[in-house]
């Protein structure tokens, strides 16, 4: 299938063609269609999964074709456009949200539409140039922008499209009432697109209460773009201990680029000391850094001059470096599905990718969380020289269902993604009703 298959108006099609993109990835070809018929969407899609362009394509396809409508009823042909914005995008992270105005401006290249940001950690006075301008597509995070809704400085009242992107995620930090007053401020006659990486209670009682009759779609990542991601588990004795085995991985010809995860901003802060200390090019990257400094530092993780990148979960969620070697899990999150998202900033665009973790006595409980929510036991590795004591390791582990070895092929040639399931693609079909109110 290629993009031209999906009926997109021809200036996308010419974009995607100029950027290099010639096929829909599955995620892309179940839900461009239903959501160019103007339905709402409710999708899960892991991350790497091509998500991006399956919530923006429809929508500036939407914008275009209204907007050729118009031109042509005026006669000029020139479109009497709303002031706007017209797509709404959300967003977890400013680095996320970057991301997306990217993409959004590499579609509209061949049109004039206008896209705009509204960011956290931003001045604002920038923000209040460009919310005073028409924009017909505004990528925003959520406490920012519902900031400006109740400043008067953002109107969200031609709304025709929002579009919630890794709503699971904007629920874990603590967006949900956000997300809700963000709605609220929008036409209630919108379509509403809401990406997802799980659905459990708590989104599925956020998205019955967004979504009207949604086309319900499901796509894992298939076996030939599936993550191949190797886990390990070395246990340590303490602090101590887990600081002299990161620098044993820091120090190997193998480990090319990697994330390193810490607990806390002043971890990552003192890890990042100490191994550029150690002669090693590190940064740190976390929410404290105004955002020019973020950028700048994603900016030499990506072009070499930054090998080794220490990151809590917050300022790491969105990164997308596509030349991760390894991800070091120095402290474990506290939250198990934080581990999937971590260990997937590793093993993409096909390549192969390497997790460690770090784990004391004290992570015990932590780690059977992780086991439980992969669906198996992480192999225990050890480094010569430094193993651990034997009560370090002494502690109940997760049964290993299958006998297979977690986030590497199984027993059998299967090839299992970063969650321990099997993968496979479903495509878009509709879902229960979720309520007609919004």
């Amino acid at each position: 299938m290629s993009f031209s298959d999906l009926a997109l108006h021809s200036d996308l099609l010419r974009a995607l063609e100029l950027a290099g993109h010639t096929s829909p990835t599955p995620v892309q070809a179940a839900a461009i269609p239903v959501a160019v018929e103007g339905r709402d969407v409710l999708a899960t899609a892991d991350t790497g999964t091509g998500k991006t362009g399956a919530f923006l394509l429809p929508s500036l396809h939407r914008l275009m074709v209204a907007d050729d409508a118009a031109a042509a009823a005026t006669g000029d042909g020139r479109p009497v456009r709303p002031f706007g914005p017209r797509v709404l995008v959300l967003a977890p992270t400013r680095e996320l949200a970057r991301q997306v105005t990217q993409a959004a401006r590499t579609y509209v290249k061949f049109r004039r539409l206008f896209v705009a940001d509204v960011l956290g950690g931003v001045p604002y006075r920038q923000q209040l140039r460009d919310l005073s301008r028409r924009n017909d597509v505004v990528v925003a995070t959520p406490g920012r922008l519902l900031d400006h809704v109740r400043r008067g400085t953002a109107r969200l009242n031609e709304v025709e499209v929002l579009i919630l992107d890794e709503a699971d995620r904007m629920l874990d930090l603590g967006f949900a009432e956000d997300i809700q007053a963000i709605a609220s401020a929008c036409p209630a006659e919108r379509q509403t697109l809401l990406f997802t990486a799980t659905l459990d209670r708590r989104m599925e009682g956020i998205a019955r209460g967004l979504l009207r009759d949604p086309a319900r779609v499901a796509v894992e990542s298939t076996p030939a773009s599936a993550p191949k991601i190797e886990q390990r588990l070395l246990f340590a004795d303490d602090l101590d201990h887990k600081r002299r085995l990161l620098q044993h991985f820091a120090g190997l010809d193998e480990v090319g680029k990697a994330i390193v995860f810490a607990a806390t901003k002043r971890d990552a802060d003192m890890l990042a000391e100490t191994l550029s200390a150690d002669g090693h090019s590190a940064a740190a990257l976390h929410g404290d850094m105004r955002q020019e400094a973020r950028t700048r530092t994603l900016s030499r993780l990506r072009d070499g001059r930054v090998r080794l990148l220490v990151a809590t979960d917050v300022a790491a969620r969105g990164i997308d470096v596509r030349d991760i070697t390894h991800v070091i899990n120095f402290d474990l999150p506290r939250n198990p599905e934080d581990y999937v998202h971590r260990i997937g900033r590793t093993g993409r665009a096909g390549a192969e990718g390497i997790a460690i973790s770090f784990a004391t006595r004290g992570d015990h409980g932590v780690l059977r969380g992780i086991e439980r929510l992969i669906g198996d036991a992480v192999p225990v590795h050890r480094v010569p020289g430094l193993e651990p004591s034997a009560r370090a390791e002494s502690a109940p582990r997760a049964k290993r269902p299958g006998g297979h070895r977690a986030g590497g092929p199984p027993r059998g040639g299967r090839t299992f993604g970063p969650k321990g399931r099997d993968s496979g693609t479903r495509t878009a079909h509709a879902a229960p009703a979720y309520g007609r109110g919004r």
